[in-house]
């Protein structure tokens, strides 16, 4: 899938404005750009940025109450998935915190945002951070036990968690939620056959 098609999902599918196009196009512009200096994605990844990075965070819209106060992304690295929701995000009042340790990448972060004329902020490391958003999500951030742990011992609850994982999704869940049970469903992700969505209440 090619940018046309992905761009094509993200209206038709995702409900993605015109608008909203042209700011994805310009984040990726200067995602690629600053790939040149500095390892943000994977090169391996560059010429399947539009449905590897984009279409893969932006299928969270759908999972996402965007009536809520604030969304947490953990390890947020170039801005997947937290840019990307923050670009679709319709409403001024919802506010997108991204929290990521690596200083090149908050640099490059910040840039975006003034850039794009986003209503999103830029945090450290999330051990050193305060964590009080009703939406945790993360894509490649940490192993689910780590995130859950990050979850109760941060965050403020009740909170829900959306993860983007890969197929050893249940593996993960059957693994971590040995002792303590949490609600939760796997949601098929639409970039990936094999991959699934955890969504997760903290309570």
């Amino acid at each position: 899938m090619q940018q046309p098609e992905v761009i094509n999902v993200l209206k038709k599918d995702l409900n993605f404005t015109d608008q909203a196009i042209e700011k994805l196009k310009e984040f990726i512009n200067l995602v690629l750009k600053e790939n040149k200096r500095h390892n943000l994605i994977a090169k391996s990844t560059e010429n399947q940025i539009w449905v590897r990075h984009v279409l893969d965070s932006a299928q969270l819209v759908k999972f996402i109450d965007f009536s809520c106060n604030s969304l947490a992304d953990l390890g947020t690295g170039a801005g997947f998935p937290g840019i990307v929701v923050e670009i679709f995000n319709k409403n001024r009042a919802f506010h997108v915190k991204l929290y990521e340790k690596s200083p090149v990448k908050r640099k490059f972060l910040l840039r975006v945002i003034e850039r794009l004329s986003l209503n999103a902020i830029v945090l450290g490391d999330i051990r050193d951070e305060k964590l009080d958003s009703d939406i945790i999500i993360c894509r490649a951030f940490k192993k689910l036990g780590q995130v859950i742990q990050v979850s109760r011992e941060i965050a403020k609850k009740p909170h829900k968690l959306i993860i983007l994982k890969g197929q050893n999704a249940q593996q993960e869940i059957n693994k971590t939620l040995k002792n303590k049970k949490y609600p939760y469903k796997l949601e098929n992700s639409i970039t990936n056959n094999d991959s699934k969505i955890i969504l997760m209440n903290i309570n």
